[in-house]
């Protein structure tokens, strides 16, 4: 039986992983319009607003490449989990990943031009 938890990725992680240009990821940001405002994550990012999933969840096969890894964020790593966790059971996409702790652990780790909030 298949793992049905996107596999954790740390923030460093995920800037070797783009920098490297090796089969890059789709980033999913899950955050709210508000959250991006204050703090945007620093790449191309596909935007699924979790409060307002009714509008796109019909459109998330067209936007999300199921040949594509896919590394889902949020804040603080709970909301992208979730979405994580709902794109596994949709059985779309093999290899998801959750950056752990978030933006937040974005901006500490990796890029302090990130505010926090």
């Amino acid at each position: 039986m298949a793992d049905l938890h996107p596999r954790p990725i740390t923030a460093a992680e995920l800037q070797r992983w783009i920098e490297s240009g090796d089969n890059p990821p789709q980033l999913v940001d899950v955050r709210e319009d508000a959250e991006l405002a204050i703090a945007p994550f620093p790449a191309e990012v596909v935007h699924l607003p979790l409060s307002r999933s009714g509008d796109w969840l019909d459109t998330v096969p067209s936007r999300l490449p199921a040949d594509r890894p896919v590394v889902v964020l949020c804040h603080a790593g709970v909301r992208s989990q979730h979405f994580g966790l709902w794109l596994l059971e949709q059985k779309r996409h093999g290899e998801v990943w959750n950056l752990e702790g978030g933006i937040d652990a974005w901006s500490m780790q990796v890029d302090s031009q990130v505010p926090r909030y």
